[in-house]
């Protein structure tokens, strides 16, 4: 099984013979990000970090759209929208809300737990369920109506 390091490096081969210029950039700053990682924590990026990386590129991505539409830059907003597409093609699916509400209702259950206290043991073990699959201000607002209902 390939690393991510070596499935981006591919793929930045073949927008490289497909003349694919914003796909290129695109995912040579990520190929730069993984390598950055790499050499932060002084081993290989595993599948759970790089699919952090990916959703901080988004992130950073349409916080700078946003940015961008407010001083009227529209084509540098659609740009960086693309890139975000492009980056979220590496994500998993995401589960749906009503998925993630049923798993905590069912963690609660078997755990026996109610209550806004219990929020950090709801939020470590959904984070751990769900990995890239759901974010953590999904589950977080999910848990906290939950929680509310609870107590």
């Amino acid at each position: 099984m390939s690393t991510p390091q070596q499935r981006i490096e591919t793929e930045v081969l073949e927008a490289l013979k497909a003349r694919d210029k914003e796909r290129l950039s695109t995912l040579r700053m990520l190929l730069n990000a993984i390598k950055n990682e790499r050499i932060r924590s002084g081993e290989e990026v595993d599948e759970t970090t790089f699919l952090n990386l990916v959703r901080k590129g988004i992130k950073q991505r349409r916080e700078s759209s946003e940015h961008y539409r407010r001083g009227a830059r529209e084509e540098l907003a659609e740009r960086e929208e693309r890139e975000a597409e492009i980056l979220g093609a590496y994500l998993p699916p995401a589960v749906d809300d009503d998925e993630v509400a049923e798993a905590i209702r069912d963690f609660l259950t078997a755990e026996g737990l109610s209550g806004p206290q219990v929020m950090g043991w709801v939020m470590k073990e959904m984070l751990d369920r769900f990995g890239g699959r759901a974010d953590g201000g999904t589950i977080s607002r999910i848990a906290r109506e939950i929680l509310a209902e609870t107590s």
